[in-house]
């Protein structure tokens, strides 16, 4: 299994990467997971969008959806499809309310989003706590997490490999139970475990800090720990040592357009 960053700023894309996107290529099958702002143009450096088996959301904020307007155009209007993307349509799993919020987010008018489901070149499949469903032989499972809004973690596993993406959430049960004793942890490190100047910890059901990456890479018995979603105001390496002091395992801070082995 291979990961491929396609962005990896927090919050929104940032001066050197876009938001939060992600190739995953296990075997046959070519999995995205989430599509932020700017990703899928990154995503045509590494992958003809064509070839994507499904793509996957973790939850439907902005930052990690916004460039799925840009593949409703790129699968509704390219000149030279290689075949026919209403005989073919990708599968798209997600929180339940997609549907809606992406052909809100693509139609320019009440009138055109009246008549726009998207159901002409997608699939979808509502994400559940605990679900999970076969693509392209991949397993994709989900878990609930806790984030303002319906989030969740997602556990990608192919030829006895695992990784795990948190997707955006606070400190929460749910990403250790499904991350547990999975080869990669992709996980969040949004803000500094104390709020800068102060000696207050961070809020509850939102993001992680470094430290609780560390620390829920820890509680899980990962092999090895991935950081991601730093936003461009906080500093990538700061949270960095966070994680490193809470996790006896490998830590990095993942780049844009770099590649890890999982």
């Amino acid at each position: 299994m291979r990961l491929i960053v396609l962005g990896c700023s927090g919050s929104g894309p940032g001066p050197g990467s876009p938001a939060s996107g992600y190739l995953v290529e296990a075997g046959g099958a070519r999995l995205v997971l989430d599509l932020g702002n700017g990703t899928l143009g990154a995503l045509q450096r590494h992958l003809d969008p064509w070839d994507l088996d499904a793509v996957a959301f973790s939850h439907l904020h902005p930052d990690h959806c916004a460039d799925f307007a840009a593949l409703v155009v790129h699968r509704r209007y390219h000149p030279r499809p290689p075949h026919d993307p209403t005989a073919r349509p990708l599968p798209v799993h997600a929180p339940a309310e997609a549907p809606d919020r992406f052909a809100a987010a693509y139609a320019p008018s009440a009138a055109e989003r009246a008549e726009t489901d998207l159901t002409d070149v997608f699939t979808f499949h509502p994400l559940t706590d605990g679900g999970s469903a076969a693509v392209a032989g991949v397993r994709l499972t989900a878990r609930r997490v806790d984030h303002p809004c319906e989030a969740y973690a997602l556990r990608v596993e192919a030829g006895g490999r695992s990784l795990v993406y948190s997707g955006d959430t606070g400190p929460c049960a749910g990403l250790v139970e499904l991350a547990r004793g999975a080869d990669v942890l992709l996980c969040e490190a949004t803000w500094p475990h104390l709020v800068p100047g102060t000696d207050r910890e961070q809020p509850p059901g939102v993001h992680l800090s470094g430290r609780q990456a560390g620390e829920h890479a820890t509680a899980a018995g990962v092999g090895r720990l991935l950081l991601t979603h730093v936003p461009a105001w906080f500093s990538g390496d700061d949270l960095l040592v966070e994680a490193k002091a809470a996790f006896d395992g490998p830590v990095e801070l993942v780049a844009p357009d770099a590649a890890y082995d999982v």
